[in-house]
């Protein structure tokens, strides 16, 4: 079952990148192994410095991350009025991949098949808020950035704090692009839903995906499916999901294509010290590999450092 979640209609509770659209209705639910050419595999964050030298993207007016200036920011009041409109299905089989870069969520869905084409009831998508009237996003994956201390981790700050971890989900809009990689680098083409991370208790939605903790994927090119329902819906934060900061800017990973709308919710998630732990014990390298001298080849600080604003406005739907 689907669970619409309207901000303006909540005011207390609720709670690289590519995944295609088939252009053959029955080729669903497939493991994505195959890195598309727009995702560079020779990046490090470690030489992020570097990225516009050999990506022409990166050196735009537009780049992403910021740092969130709450008193700078612009309530909008428009941003009530369009509610965003979050409506998620649970999947039955998720695959998750460590691509040496990041743990990589892909949602698989058994929608209702026609000989047409796929039933869009089956779709998780996002609309409403800073997006354009009348324009669905349809998730694509999901993607974590963590510090090897609580002191950083998260691409995005808040008045200068940097948090443990964030996690992105990726969206694409299907309304005005046939597939993800049309999308890329278009005006209105990427919506990024951006979660701090907190550490507190264990998030039940996390645990769902990896109850046995990251071990099975902890080198690089390791994947597993898991078939435990997963929405996730359950990784968003409570009590209040009507406050969140809103800009536009880039993919925070090669080739940093900018026309990406960014969500970032004002609450943040939370998960475990142990939770965190697990990520902290993956490889950026195959098994097979052996990391240069003095490299002990953890996958640690896989975040790219802060761009300038660069008179880009930060809109608030919160006051």
């Amino acid at each position: 079952m689907a669970l619409t979640l309207s901000i303006g209609e909540c005011p207390t509770k609720f709670r690289p990148y590519p995944q295609r659209r088939q252009s053959n209705p029955r080729m669903i639910c497939m493991v994505r192994t195959v890195r598309v050419k727009e995702w560079p595999d020779g990046y490090m964050y470690a030489r992020a410095s570097e990225w516009e030298e050999k990506y022409p993207a990166a050196a735009g007016q537009s780049q992403s991350p910021i740092n969130l200036v709450s008193n700078d920011a612009r309530f909008d009041p428009d941003l009530l009025e369009k509610p965003l409109t979050i409506n998620y299905f649970t999947s039955r089989e998720t695959d998750i991949l460590n691509d040496g870069h990041n743990i990589v969520i892909y949602p698989k869905y058994r929608g209702v098949e026609t000989s047409l084409r796929l039933d869009p009831s089956a779709r998780s998508v996002i609309s409403g808020g800073p997006l354009p009237p009348g324009s669905e996003y349809e998730l694509s994956d999901i993607r974590f950035h963590w510090g090897r201390y609580s002191t950083r981790g998260s691409e995005h700050k808040v008045n200068g704090k940097a948090f443990p971890m964030e996690v992105q989900l990726v969206h694409w809009n299907t309304t005005m692009f046939q597939n993800f990689e049309e999308a890329l680098g278009k005006p209105n083409g990427i919506c990024i839903i951006s979660l701090f991370v907190q550490i507190g208790k264990e998030n039940t939605g996390i645990r769902a995906l990896f109850p046995d903790s990251l071990a099975e994927i902890a080198y690089k090119g390791r994947q597993k499916t898991t078939n435990a329902p997963f929405n996730p819906v359950g990784m968003l934060p409570e009590p209040d999901l009507r406050d969140y900061w809103t800009y536009e800017g880039s993919l925070t990973m090669p080739p940093c294509y900018e026309g990406v709308t960014w969500i970032l919710f004002r609450y943040p998630m939370m998960i475990s010290a142990e939770q965190i732990d697990d990520f902290r014990r993956l490889y950026m390298y195959t098994k097979d590999e052996r990391p240069p001298n003095g490299c002990e080849g953890r996958l640690l600080d896989n975040f790219r450092p802060l761009k300038p604003l660069n008179g880009r406005v930060v809109r608030a739907s919160f006051q």
